[in-house]
């Protein structure tokens, strides 16, 4: 098992081989995902907005808006994990980040966030 402290291998997986990453190449990495995790963040963020406005509005009540709140921050949680969960992994969510880019894809950390409910409880209060 790895302590805290001691230095750990970060491996660039390319079709013919296995290399360690490059100190660039890291550097690389956390930067992309830095500004991913931040443009996901602001998405997010949008959302509370969102959700503030209706309740100033008069469209949600108190309990409704406090549902938001619970679901950004199970959103920001899981988001954090996939972005900052363990030093090496920042290699592996830059790929799948990429990926994911080159896919057209995105992942809705909204949607992931959002509570299981049981099949006969209501959606809104």
């Amino acid at each position: 098992m790895a302590g805290e402290g001691e230095n750990t291998r970060v491996v660039q997986r390319t079709e013919s081989t296995d290399r360690p990453a490059t100190k660039a190449e890291r550097r690389a990495a956390r930067v992309a995902v830095g500004a991913y995790h931040e443009a996901e963040l602001a998405k997010l963020i949008g959302r509370m907005r969102e959700g503030l406005a209706r309740y100033d509005a008069g469209e949600i009540d108190a309990f409704e808006f406090d549902e938001i709140v619970h679901q950004y921050k199970r959103a920001t949680q899981k988001l954090w994990s996939f972005c900052v969960g363990a030093g090496a992994h920042v290699q592996t969510a830059a790929r799948t980040i990429e990926w994911l880019g080159a896919q057209d894809e995105a992942t809705d950390w909204w949607a992931i966030a959002e509570p299981r409910r049981r099949a006969d409880e209501p959606k809104n209060r």
